[in-house]
């Protein structure tokens, strides 16, 4: 399953990164690598069966808490 996992995240990744090196865009690429380093590793931790906080809960802290808005 985590080969699986991997072949499909280094497909994304020869598909997406090219375009993205040839037409220079640089920052978009750091964006890219983020965002795809943080789902794959969310991903892998899921596959080998760790289990992963909702991130409901942080959204209701958010809103709640910080924003000090409340759910009618």
């Amino acid at each position: 399953m985590v080969f699986l996992l991997v072949s499909a995240f280094i497909g994304v990744i020869l598909f997406e990164v090219p375009s993205l090196i040839r037409n220079k865009h640089w920052r978009e690429l750091i964006v890219f690598s983020i965002f795809l380093s943080i789902a794959f590793v969310m991903a892998l931790l899921a596959t080998i069966g760790v289990k992963l906080p909702s991130p409901a809960k942080g959204v209701d802290y958010f809103v709640e808490d910080i924003l000090h808005l409340n759910y009618q």
